[in-house]
C-alpha cells in the first residue's frame, strides 16, 4: 500500500503561465499543486511558462504544500528542455504525460540520474492512453523499485475519452472499468493513483458524486482543475468520525494484553483479524496527516 504520511486528497492544476492563479496557491489549502507545462498551455507560450514556473519556485510561494511539475512528453520538441528546467526548480515531483510503457519512466528517470537530481525526486505517470492500459502491470512494477522514482499514477479521462471514442456519460460508466484497473495495478506496484478532473467546476452536484465514486474505487484522491473543488475533495477523502473511530475500537482490542499474538478477536460481537489491524492502522495515520495538514 502506498504511504499515508503524505496527503494527496485535493491535487490543483494551475497552468504555470497564470500568475494571478499562482499567487494565489499559499493561501489555498490543497495538499498538491501541480504547476502545468502541458495541455493547458499554448504551444506559442512554452517559454514564457518555464519562465513563469522559474519566478514562482524561486519565490518559495509553494505555502507549505507539496509541489509537482507536469511536463511536456520527452519525446517531443519542448520535453527534455521541461525537464532541465523542473529539475533545477526542485518540485517534490514530475508529472510525466503521455506515458504508454515503463521506457517512459526510465527514460525520465535516467536523465534525472544524469542530472544529480535528489533521490527524493519523485515521478508521477499520467494514465491517458490506450498503450498504458494495455501496459498498466509493467509500468506500475516500477513502483517497486525505489531507484525507478515511480510514486503515483493520475488518471487523464479526457484524454482516454478522446483517444478511445467511449462516451463520456455523466455517470462515467464506460470509464469505470479502466479507472479501476488503474487502482488494481497502483496497488500492485505500491503507488499512489489520483482520479481524473471534473470538467465543469460549477456543477458541485456532479463532482462530489464523482469523489465519493473515486474513494469507494479506492483512489487516494482527485485531480483539480478549480479552487472551489478543493473543500469537496478534502472532505470525501478525509476518513469520516465513524470511520476513525472504528480504527480505534480495533487497535484498542488488538493492544490488550491477552490479545497479543492472536490472529483473530471478537469486538463488539464481530469477528476481527490481523488484516483488519492493518485497515485500520492506516485510517488512523490518514487521520492524524489530515490533522496535522489543517494546522
Amino acid at each position: 500500500m502506498p504511504s499515508t504520511s503524505r496527503l494527496r486528497r485535493s491535487v490543483l492544476y494551475v497552468p504555470a503561465t497564470n500568475e494571478k492563479a499562482l499567487a494565489k496557491l499559499p493561501s489555498l489549502d490543497c495538499d498538491v499543486a501541480v504547476v502545468d507545462l502541458e495541455d493547458s498551455v499554448a504551444p506559442e507560450r512554452k517559454d514564457e511558462a518555464r519562465e513563469r514556473m522559474r519566478g514562482f519556485f524561486n519565490r518559495g510561494e509553494g505555502g507549505g504544500k507539496m509541489t509537482v511539475i507536469r511536463i511536456n512528453a520527452l519525446s517531443g520538441e519542448w520535453g527534455a528542455e521541461d525537464l532541465l528546467a523542473a529539475r533545477a526548480c526542485r518540485p517534490d515531483a514530475i508529472l510525466l504525460p503521455k506515458v504508454d510503457t515503463p521506457r517512459d519512466v526510465l527514460d525520465a528517470n535516467d536523465a534525472l540520474d544524469e542530472m544529480d537530481a535528489a533521490s527524493s525526486l519523485e515521478l508521477w505517470a499520467m494514465v491517458e492512453t490506450p498503450k498504458a492500459m494495455l501496459n498498466l502491470g509493467a509500468i506500475a512494477e516500477l513502483g517497486r523499485d525505489p531507484s525507478a522514482r515511480l510514486a503515483c499514477f493520475v488518471a487523464g479521462t479526457n484524454d482516454l475519452v478522446k483517444e478511445t471514442g467511449v462516451l463520456a456519460t455523466a455517470d462515467r460508466r464506460y470509464l469505470m472499468p479502466w479507472l479501476m484497473q488503474m487502482v488494481l495495478a497502483a496497488r500492485a506496484g505500491g503507488l499512489d493513483v489520483l482520479d481524473g478532473v471534473s470538467n465543469d467546476f460549477r456543477d458541485a452536484e456532479a463532482f462530489a458524486r464523482e469523489c465519493g465514486e473515486a474513494r469507494a474505487m479506492g483512489f487516494d484522491g482527485k485531480t483539480l482543475i478549480h479552487p472551489a473543488q478543493i473543500g469537496q475533495a478534502n472532505a470525501v477523502f478525509s476518513p469520516s468520525e465513524a470511520e476513525i473511530a472504528g480504527a480505534e475500537e480495533i487497535a484498542d482490542a488488538f493492544a490488550k494484553p491477552e490479545n497479543a499474538g492472536r490472529g483473530a478477536i471478537s469486538v463488539n460481537g464481530r469477528m476481527v483479524e490481523r488484516l483488519h489491524l492493518e485497515q485500520a492502522s492506516r485510517v488512523l495515520a490518514r487521520a492524524a496527516a489530515t490533522k496535522e495538514r489543517g494546522r
